[in-house]
């Protein structure tokens, strides 16, 4: 049962009494093994990633009671690696004037009187637009915590549409991330919409974390990337300063920024005047079906580490019945090199790994199978290059969580160097979103792959992590076959761990 004494919030205990009542009844065997799940329910939006007395603490947009979207709550979850995680109670809850119809996005830091302070959106509905739908205002919130238990601050909201530039929407105005700044004050970056109804991104500075003074626009979309940018988040990496957004209504640029809601990255440098990010280069930062709403911490030993919600909008269908919806991606570690944004599964993962399992020089002319490489919690490595340059192989792939008529699969095409994900045969039963491919940068002849499969998910990782591609699939956790094959001669090295 549920001790009430923590709070006089009435829909925070239902919260924590629905979780300890019902959440211990999902077996372990049923939830990914190295990614975060929702407690119980639904699970969107990472919020919070944050370190915080010495562990790493994610939050994310939450509804415990149901396995499909409803009021959003803050979930909450520690960890000592990044890689194995401990559900906590729910964090808060919809329950003011101010975020009555939902606590949103948003993040976390450690203030130096040891509290953790929680920066969120709050929604509330006004009204009806012309065509029917709810109209909302969206405002900035603070709560204040020991790690556990938060109490909202009690003059919320701390950031107004009063506080906004002209023509910013205060309907699209959310998702704040929060760090501090060399000169010992907070900043801000939040994700808005422009009196064109194009998305901005904009900083706000304040002394004391409370009262918060608007400092201007950091980047604008001028209507190239979607339409509203969601989930900002600016640092300085590698002599560089990035923004990742996740823009909605995206259009697709060539074979990137497929259709929907996805993410972006925009590499630069930040204007010595204004404060304003000089774009130097833009990029997917996922090209794969399912992956949104990024959030990245600064480790204490100084690596940017970023975190997802493994899922898209217009892709949410494995909940196959089961009473927990949604998992975030496993944490990547980021560099820039040459201007472009690498990602790579964070280090920590080895000290999950066991059972090693090795082939080198394996000739693969249509089907091979190989001793000990199954599983559908596995760490694999490949390195793919034809027998002969003068005559390379045509096609390559991959195929897993395979039994009978099922599979997902990674394959590769020489001949245009297009890398595909694909689920088409995983038992899905609806007209979704079944496969994404990528054109290599670079390709020298040799494919290099870094593959996590754990039970309901794949993450591809290319190369040394210039590209990556992530795609959940809904196929039973049993099926666990993987083969290879090559149209023509193709030599492989692999290298294969169970993850535990």
């Amino acid at each position: 049962m549920c001790d009430s004494s923590y709070t006089d919030s009435v829909k925070l205990y239902a919260a924590r009494r629905h979780e300890a009542l019902f959440s211990n009844n999902i077996p372990a065997s049923d939830r990914p093994v190295v990614h975060l799940s929702s407690h119980i329910g639904w699970m969107n939006d990472p919020n919070g990633f944050s370190i915080y007395k010495g562990r790493y603490h994610l939050f994310y947009q939450y509804h415990p009671f149901d396995s499909v979207w409803g009021p959003m709550h803050w979930g909450h979850a520690v960890s000592n690696d990044l890689i194995h995680w401990e559900h906590l109670p729910a964090a808060i809850a919809p329950d003011e004037r101010y975020d009555s119809d939902g606590c949103f996005s948003g993040s976390a830091i450690e203030l130096d009187d040891g509290r953790q302070l929680l920066f969120y959106t709050g929604l509330t509905k006004t009204g009806l637009k012309p065509d029917g739908t709810p109209e909302f205002h969206q405002v900035q919130c603070i709560a204040y915590g020991d790690g556990v238990n938060y109490k909202k601050y009690e003059d919320n909201p701390v950031i107004d549409s009063d506080q906004l530039p002209e023509g910013a929407s205060p309907q699209d105005f959310r998702d704040p991330k929060i760090w501090m700044g060399e000169d010992g004050d907070f900043r801000c970056v939040l994700g808005s919409l422009d009196a064109e109804r194009s998305g901005q991104i904009l900083q706000y500075r304040s002394s004391d974390g409370i009262s918060w003074e608007y400092e201007g626009v950091l980047a604008s979309n001028h209507g190239r990337f979607g339409v509203m940018w969601e989930c900002p988040d600016t640092f300085a990496l590698d002599g560089k300063q990035v923004l990742l957004v996740s823009p909605q209504d995206m259009l697709p640029v060539g074979n990137d920024f497929m259709s929907g809601n996805g993410t972006l990255a925009l590499i630069g440098h930040l204007d010595d005047e204004t404060g304003a990010l000089v774009e130097e280069s833009t990029q997917p930062i996922d090209y794969g079906i399912d992956f949104y709403a990024t959030q990245t911490l600064e480790t204490a030993d100084g690596r940017r580490v970023m975190v997802a919600w493994m899922q898209n909008w217009d892709t949410t269908f494995v909940g196959g019945g089961r009473p927990w919806f949604g998992q975030m991606t496993l944490p990547r570690e980021l560099s820039v090199r040459d201007g472009r944004l690498y990602q790579w599964p964070v280090r920590e993962i080895e000290e999950a790994r066991r059972n090693r399992v090795a082939y080198e020089g394996v000739l693969v002319q249509g089907l091979c199978e190989l001793d000990g490489v199954r599983g559908r919690c596995v760490d694999l490595s490949l390195t793919v290059r034809p027998q002969d340059a003068r005559d390379p192989y045509r096609e390559f792939y991959i195929r897993f969580a395979q039994r009978g008529r099922y599979h997902s699969s990674i394959s590769f095409r020489t001949g245009d160097h297009f890398l595909k994900i694909k689920r088409k045969h995983s038992g899905l039963r609806r007209a979704v979103v079944k496969d994404r491919k990528c054109r290599l940068l670079s390709y020298d002849g040799i494919l290099r792959l870094r593959i996590i499969i754990d039970r309901y998910s794949v993450e591809v990782f290319v190369g040394e992590g210039e590209q990556a591609m992530t795609m959940t699939i809904p196929t039973d956790p049993s099926f666990d076959e993987i083969n290879f094959y090559a149209a023509g001669k193709a030599i492989m090295d692999v290298e294969k761990y169970d993850l535990v």
